[in-house]
């Protein structure tokens, strides 16, 4: 098969270890299977088992540079925010915390609430200066210190002008203009930003040109989406007619989020004021993101190429499932959104090289609910012919259900034999707004009590009643994004540009526009899951040292790699860019 990968296993010196012992442990690594992949000429074959993966491996060299987890100069300044830090718990996933964690009830005789039992607060009653999670931006953030051996809170850089020593990036931009912003709000006459020239706060000294025009726009923003909160919709559209002609699809990563996030806080406007058509409103419900993420379409590969994010949690994921599944003959996976399960690829090579315990059977059943079963049976016959190329004993199945309410656990085929492992590859995200939904897969895989569940997830707070704290969410997030896109593509890459206008822009728009039932996009952080999932009976697992090791060890491979950072909250781990959280990836067990 032409796009058959080689496996090849080798054993560390047992003296090796992480050099890195702030967050990643003393344990030494004693065994790391190495997977080299050689695969087709052309790996970028869309229809191909494994587009993105070929040119990754799951050990490193020890005698290079990759032998330390993370450089001792390499930044970690990231500021973890609980549930608690948003308000009320419904302001998130809307359910009942009464119940102590690691209790439940095995016949789950009630419906747990997600969303909308809490309507949203489309007005704020609170400045938008005065909201502390602005405030907290660039507060209590944390880097390595020179030593390498602890972590040291960063000083701060407003105040410091630390930020001249270095170019800005977006996240940077943003958290000046918001404490700016929050100056100058706090003054008795509230001055419009852009008509001043900036006498407080932070010294412009020392900063570019274009850095200075990023800032004073981005502080423009900041003003125009308060006015937005406060229905103050004339003097808002003035600041974000200010807003429209000085940012781009184009420019600096600044001027190009503050392009998207004007068109979202105009459409909000329009909506709120009556003046949003409907043919509009048709345009944004008809495009659906993760429907068509599952074609991999050119743009969605080379994201998944050019960025490192996707690739760290999927290697990290299946270390993880590797591990838990060592010395299973016959093991099962239940993946909830498999995509062209490359990922799938990868266990298979680990397995084939598993010479003192043979695999028996590989099973892998896949979860559809929308119209792309297609995609999934072309998936299925790619992994065949995978299998057969390594000799795998492999068996694809297809829950197909028209509606999760309608997933029941007599559908899976299960062998009591088998090891059992569910994947989750921002699945559960998608399910928020449809808490039923939610529950009825929760259940159901409760029911089937699999050894492990490997969870990744978005680690950001986009479900919030209150549009402001959205707002500020949403603008920090995708900066850091649009930073990594800036670093990691050219300016005028086609792919960049799509990822940007049509991706992004949708998700902008839905977060900062819309409200109720149209409002789909409801990120939450790890914290919530942790809470949501306790009720079901699930126990957090830590990831292994080796797991962390292929997270860095796969960013290493990329150009960017070094602005990625690793974070363990709890027993999982956060991944981010420049020190703002991106993903989450966490092993859980059942009671």
């Amino acid at each position: 098969m032409e796009d058959l990968y080689r496996v090849s296993f080798s054993t560390v010196d047992e003296n090796s270890s992480s050099s890195n012992d702030i967050f990643w442990g003393t344990e030494e690594l004693n065994e790391v299977y190495k997977v080299q992949f050689s695969g087709a000429e052309d790996h970028r074959v869309y229809g191909g088992v494994d587009p993105f993966y070929s040119n990754f491996e799951f050990s490193p060299d020890y005698s290079s540079q990759e032998g330390n987890l993370l450089s001792t100069n390499q930044e970690k300044y990231h500021q973890q925010q609980s549930y608690h830090d948003y308000g009320h718990l419904d302001d998130i996933l809307q359910f009942d915390m009464v119940s102590p964690p690691l209790q439940f009830d095995a016949q789950y005789p009630t419906t747990v609430p997600l969303c909308g039992t809490t309507k949203d607060e489309p007005h704020s009653t609170i400045p938008l200066a005065s909201l502390e999670i602005l405030k907290n931006y660039g507060k209590g953030f944390k880097r390595l210190s020179n030593e390498g051996k602890s972590l040291q809170p960063v000083v701060d850089s407003v105040a410091t002008n630390e930020f001249v020593l270095r170019r800005l990036s977006t996240e940077d931009v943003m958290r000046i203009a918001g404490t700016r912003f929050i100056q100058s709000s706090s003054s008795e006459s509230e001055p419009l930003p852009f008509l001043e020239t900036h006498p407080y706060g932070f010294s412009f000294s020392g900063l570019s040109d274009e850095e200075k025009e990023d800032v004073a726009l981005a502080e423009s923003l900041l003003a125009s989406a308060e006015k937005v909160g406060h229905q103050q919709f004339e003097r808002a559209s003035k600041l974000l007619s200010h807003c429209e002609s000085l940012s781009s699809k184009t420019g600096s990563p600044v001027k190009r989020i503050v392009h998207y996030f004007v068109e979202a806080l105009l459409q909000r406007i329009d909506r709120e004021t009556g003046r949003g058509s409907s043919k509009d409103l048709q345009k944004d419900q008809s495009f659906d993101p993760e429907e068509a993420a599952k074609e991999l379409n050119p743009t969605i590969v080379a994201f998944c190429e050019e960025l490192p994010f996707s690739q760290i949690s999927v290697f990290t994921a299946v270390q993880a499932i590797i591990e838990d599944v060592a010395e299973a003959k016959k093991i099962h996976v239940i993946d909830l959104e498999i995509r062209k399960g490359g990922q799938w690829a990868i266990l298979m090579q680990a397995l084939e090289s598993r010479h003192q315990c043979p695999i028996e059977l590989l099973k892998i059943t896949a979860i559809e609910s929308g119209t792309t079963r297609h995609i999934v049976e072309d998936t299925g016959k790619r992994l065949k012919d995978f299998a057969q190329g390594l000799n795998i004993p492999f068996s694809f199945n297809i829950v197909m259900v028209p509606d999760l309410l309608h997933l029941r656990e007599d559908l899976f085929e299960i062998d009591p034999e088998e090891a059992l492992a569910v994947y989750s590859p921002y699945a559960l995200r998608t399910k928020i707004q449809q808490s039923d939904q939610l529950e009825a897969i929760m259940r159901v895989i409760r029911t089937l009590n699999p050894n492990v569940m490997v969870v990744a997830e978005i680690e950001a707070n986009h479900n919030s009643t209150s549009f402001i704290n959205r707002f500020i969410e949403a603008l920090f997030f995708f900066s850091a994004f649009f930073d990594c896109l800036d670093v990691c593509m050219k300016g005028n890459d086609k792919n960049r540009m799509i990822m940007e206008s049509v991706y992004f822009n949708h998700g902008i728009r839905n977060i900062v526009a819309t409200e109720g039932a149209e409002r789909k996009t409801r990120n939450v952080k790890i914290d919530v899951w942790r809470a949501f999932f306790s009720r079901f009976g699930m126990v957090e697992k830590e990831l292994s040292t080796l797991s962390l090791y292929q997270a860095d060890l796969v960013s290493k491979r990329f150009p960017c790699g070094s602005f990625c950072t690793f974070d363990k909250n709890g027993q999982c781990l956060l991944v981010g860019w420049k020190g703002t959280p991106i993903n989450s990836v966490s092993v859980w067990k059942f009671l």
